[in-house]
């Protein structure tokens, strides 16, 4: 996709564009040309100059150490804290192997602690509101924030945290009877530009960039409307000139608006033997094809409509029509007969001949809202086809017909009225010699527009996510016990060498961690509600474990339990920002744990050994753990598994079986 923006040629992805660009732009700048394919792993790169762009992943992979110490030193005011977590991501094998390839989730995972760091950053400003520091910190928050966003949609999560931080803390300020209302408005107001009109100005400005950038026809062009095609160069509809209005006589193209359904098509097969009637065959098609032509004509009446004696007549809401196949001179029609594949929906046929039919062939045409008045528009006009015998309407159910059917998609009449996308269409291609043609200029989408139906298609293609062959997915509850990773690289299907898994050892502590912080939580919250009057130094290690680690635990929950409520096709990276997370909450738990017991245990010669002795065991195990486990990351050597008879039957109990030496 990088190399997509340096071709400047339009693509579709479900993500919006922000991480693309970036890693476009940094090959670009690092000399690479776009021309290398990136099919699968493993392809030599040759003489393609591909480093900049790693190198770029890579630094931002790296500086997720820094602002992860940072974050910790912030909330705890704890040197150990920072280190024990700064060590626990230095030695994960799963940040480690993330990081090092040209991926999204680098970039996603930067922006969201660079989020994370300049929100603590300016909370802890809140005595010097109005500063510079403090403008500055909020500031960087919201350019952050619209990075996060702008890279993944996933990036709402840490919109969702900075924006509970933000309302506790006017929440705060408005119990603060020393303030003015216009201090209050004006605290409102800065939080209001910083972090809702700065983002959302910034993360418009990147779709305006993308759509400036890509404006070449290329593999994403069918996923969206005729209307935006017209946009792009090389596509058929850029620059080009056809009557604006529909009139019968017109030769004309229909295309369902549901993404990656296609044209109304039709070819001269025959539903097979025992496939409802045995009549011509109506599917859509997802290409430019002669057989997705169609001629308008009125329903009760051969005559030609192109004959010059006849005056334009327009095609307008609610006209009963004929739709005869151009190529074989059949009508679009339907009958009770079930369709092929969605048994509760009608056939769809092509029938007649040379347009003559029955009453099965006649429909309504609506045009949905009746936006455009009485006369129907080509490409911005929404439009159903309501068959007048069954009262279906015409659409698609998006299921792919066998091979009897060409693989194409098959084409239903439903019962059901209610209007969606798959019983939606416009008119595309518009030939009549009688109309004055209009250039597609006049009717192309404004910004807004074209903004919208990308998230809307972006929306769709998220929810439409289906795993790969042999791809191997997994559920949310699989993340935090590192029960299954991911194969990354190697030389062919069978030998993958890089395997992203995290490090047991990190990714199981921070899971007790979660479980020890939520006890010990508890315990504090229900003693300090009861009044129990705690040692100075206690409550402080308490405030530092209720208040910075529930603004960690807040991250580790909002970035893992959402993904337990979507539909779509889940992977084990999606967990590593809540990862991230949970990390940091080990750190501030275990340095505060272990000061506790240093405390409790002062009388004691040793009591003072116990923190740093404690910290240190941590640092050093997952230190030696990394040494172990590295190969997932850094590539593994030595014959694979299944080159050991005696050993397959140990390691065939594993999804994707990694070798070491």
């Amino acid at each position: 996709m990088g190399s997509y923006y340096i071709n400047r040629t339009f693509f579709f992805d479900v993500h919006p564009p922000l991480g693309k660009m970036l890693i476009g732009l940094a090959g670009y700048l690092s000399g690479y040309d776009g021309t290398f394919m990136f099919q699968r792993p493993g392809d030599k790169y040759e003489q393609h100059n591909y480093m900049g762009m790693r190198r770029f992943c890579a630094s931002l992979g790296s500086l997720l150490i820094p602002f992860a110490y940072l974050i910790v030193l912030e909330l705890s005011k704890s040197l150990p804290a920072a280190l024990l977590t700064a060590a626990l991501l230095t030695f994960d094998t799963g940040c480690l192997t993330l990081s090092q390839y040209i991926l999204l989730d680098p970039i996603l995972m930067f922006f969201i602690m660079a989020a994370m760091l300049s929100m603590v950053k300016y909370n802890s400003c809140a005595d010097r509101p109005f500063s510079a520091p403090w403008w500055f910190w909020l500031s960087l928050t919201g350019i952050n924030l619209a990075g996060a966003l702008g890279v993944k949609f996933v990036g709402l999560f840490i919109i969702l945290q900075v924006g509970w931080n933000t309302i506790s803390d006017l929440w705060h300020l408005f119990g603060d009877l020393s303030l003015s209302l216009v201090t209050m408005g004006k605290h409102l107001t800065a939080r209001i530009l910083c972090l809702i009109v700065l983002p959302l100005a910034l993360y418009t400005a990147t779709y305006a960039v993308h759509f400036m950038v890509l404006n070449k026809s290329g593999p994403g062009d069918g996923f969206f409307s005729s209307a935006f095609q017209a946009r792009l160069a090389g596509n058929n509809l850029h620059n080009a000139s056809i009557p604006e209005h529909l009139a019968y006589g017109s030769v004309i193209t229909v295309k369902n608006l549901r993404m990656a359904i296609g044209y109304l098509h039709s070819h001269r097969h025959l539903y097979p033997e025992g496939i409802g009637a045995r009549q011509q065959q109506v599917t859509t098609y997802l290409h430019k094809d002669y057989n997705n032509l169609w001629i308008i004509k009125k329903h009760n009446t051969n005559s030609d409509p192109l004959d010059p004696s006849f005056p334009v007549e327009f095609v307008r809401h609610g006209d009963i029509i004929r739709l005869e196949h151009k190529e074989t001179s059949r009508n679009l029609h339907s009958h009770y007969h079930e369709a092929p594949l969605t048994r509760k929906h009608y056939q769809v046929t092509g029938y007649g001949i040379n347009g003559t039919g029955d009453s099965n062939d006649f429909w309504r045409i609506e045009v949905v809202n009746r936006k455009f008045g009485n006369r129907i528009k080509v490409l911005r006009s929404r439009i159903r086809f309501i068959h007048l015998v069954t009262g279906c309407v015409l659409g698609s159910s998006g299921k792919i017909l066998p091979k009897w059917g060409w693989e194409q998609v098959e084409v239903t009449c439903t019962p059901y009225l209610k209007e969606t996308l798959n019983s939606i269409w416009n008119v595309e291609d518009h030939i009549n010699p009688k109309l004055p043609n209009i250039s597609l200029d006049v009717l192309q989408p404004s910004f807004p527009e074209i903004l919208l139906e990308s998230h809307m298609v972006m929306i769709r293609g998220n929810n439409g996510l289906k795993p790969n062959d042999n791809e191997f997915t997994s559920k949310p509850w699989h993340w935090p016990i590192n029960y299954q990773g991911l194969r990354f690289s190697g030389i062919n299907d069978t030998d993958f060498r890089v395997y992203l898994l995290g490090n047991p050892v990190v990714w199981w502590l921070n899971l007790l961690s979660i479980a020890l912080y939520l006890l010990s939580g508890s315990i504090i919250a229900v003693a300090v509600q009861r009044g129990a009057h705690l040692p100075a130094e206690v409550e402080g290690l308490s405030e530092v474990l209720l208040r910075g680690g529930g603004q960690l635990l807040l991250g580790w929950v909002l970035h893992y339990f959402p993904f337990f409520l979507m539909g779509r096709v889940l992977y084990f990276h999606h967990y590593f920002p809540a990862m991230l997370f949970s990390s940091m909450l080990t750190g501030v738990l275990w340095d505060t744990l272990l000061r506790l017991c240093a405390w409790s245990l002062a009388s004691f010669s040793l009591a003072s050994s116990i923190h740093v002795l404690g910290v240190l065991s941590l640092v050093l195990g997952t230190a030696y753990s990394f040494y172990l486990f590295h190969p997932l990351a850094y590539g593994m050597v030595g014959p694979l598994a299944q080159e050991f008879p005696g050993d397959s039957q140990l390691w065939s109990q594993f999804p994707d079986p990694p070798s070491c030496g």
